[in-house]
């Protein structure tokens, strides 16, 4: 079977693992955990305490996580922020292998005097930690005390082998291997809540192309990896997702049924299709607003003047199931390049939007082709704009929003 069919078939396929490091002599297992969590399908980001520094190197750890390594809060060469916050959203799961003594006692009294342990505490999934001390320290009463309060905490503890230790002593102590820690992870995520499950959605991402000839094309730039990041995202959480997608180059979500489409109009046909049944919808694709009004069934040649297309309106996605959608979920995106927030907010409304997600082509590092956006979410309540974000990101930031839209 080739690796790739393995990662998608692994629990750990597209999960985002975050991995903290602190300064223990198991560090140099990091390394080996990493490429296993790398191997698995997942993402891997990586925060180390300086401490660990001395074990490890940084440069190791960012080269085979893929990611720059955190261990400052901010970067001091241009002070840009590394936030906690964003850290302990992002991950699916938190994971700190090796966890020494100290940062263990830390996490159970709320100390937080490093990146590793702010992120702990801001946290909003699983956290994992995998002990590694000397036998003595790990039996102490005080470790077994902080052990027990993190477990009574929800934290899980993959318990330390019995083997040969760095102090020359054998016993209790010694870090899992990284396969069983890889393996624990995978359990820990197959068995969390799926927190839609039940709920079935629609998504549609991508380009359409409206066909002048046989030969030519209008379309656009878009990619389709804000759409498919979403639609892995809430297949994530156990929703029933179907993919309405125009052409791209993407492989489909692990656990999304994904529906083929080129132009417009095909687009429309199955996306209404598809919402009678659906409990909501997020309209991501950029959809052609105008195609040829003829098309040509042979090659046009080129000729000594001027080439006229007229063009007519595609039928509007977004407004159909926006007048059907009673009290379903129905999110929009618009992309902008001038008066952004003023056209996004006549778009929620025209088209009934819950909520919209604007991006704005004047934001570097957002818009097309990208792996990043930096996007505003806007509902009749208000406006919150975040930061610049990876596109998986903000899939997760958008899941979030469509839970809370459930819980109501």
């Amino acid at each position: 079977m080739a690796s790739g069919s393995v990662a998608e078939a692994s629990p750990l396929a597209g999960r985002r693992i975050l991995l903290g490091i602190t300064g223990s002599i198991a560090a140099y297992k990091a390394a080996v955990l990493c490429r296993l969590l790398k191997t698995a399908g997942a993402e891997v980001r990586v925060v180390m305490t300086p401490l660990a520094k001395q074990f490890i190197t940084p440069l190791t750890m960012a080269t085979l996580s893929k990611n720059p390594i955190l261990v400052e809060f901010f970067n001091p060469e241009n002070g840009a922020w590394n936030s906690h916050v964003s850290l302990g959203e992002w991950a699916d799961c938190y994971l700190i292998a090796p966890a020494t003594a100290n940062t263990l006692a830390k996490m159970a009294t709320g100390i937080a005097d490093n990146l590793l342990l702010t992120t702990y505490l801001s946290a909003r999934c699983p956290v994992v930690v995998a002990p590694a001390m000397d036998l003595d320290m790990y039996a102490h009463a005080a470790t077994q005390q902080n052990l027990r309060t993190l477990a009574e905490r929800g934290v899980r503890i993959v318990e330390p082998a019995e083997g040969e230790l760095a102090s020359g002593l054998t016993g209790k102590g010694r870090m899992a291997e990284p396969d069983a820690i890889t393996a624990f992870v995978g359990e820990l995520l197959t068995e969390k809540k799926k927190t839609l499950c039940g709920k079935r959605l629609i998504v549609t991402a991508g380009a359409t192309i409206e066909s002048i000839d046989p030969v030519r094309f209008i379309s656009n730039h878009s990619s389709g990896k804000m759409g498919y990041a979403i639609a892995g995202e809430l297949a994530a959480r156990g929703a029933a997702v179907t993919l309405v997608s125009g052409r791209t180059a993407l492989a489909t979500p692990p656990g999304v049924e994904r529906v083929d489409v080129l132009s417009a109009d095909e687009m429309y046909d199955a996306a209404v299709r598809a919402f009678d049944e659906a409990d909501g919808a997020v309209m991501c694709a950029a959809v052609a607003d105008y195609t040829p009004a003829e098309v040509s069934a042979t090659k046009i040649k080129k000729g000594d003047g001027e080439l006229f297309i007229r063009l007519r309106r595609t039928r509007d996605i977004a407004a159909e199931l926006g007048a059907r959608k009673g009290g379903r979920l129905l999110v929009g995106f618009a992309l902008e390049t001038h008066d952004e927030e003023a056209h996004a907010e006549s778009k929620l409304e025209r088209k009934k939007f819950d909520f919209i997600v604007l991006n704005s082509l004047r934001d570097a590092g957002a818009g097309f082709r990208g792996d990043t956006n930096k996007v505003t979410f806007i509902d009749r309540a208000g406006h919150e704009e975040l930061p610049l974000l990876s596109k998986r990101e903000v899939a997760a930031r958008i899941a979030d929003r469509i839970e809370r839209f459930f819980r109501q």
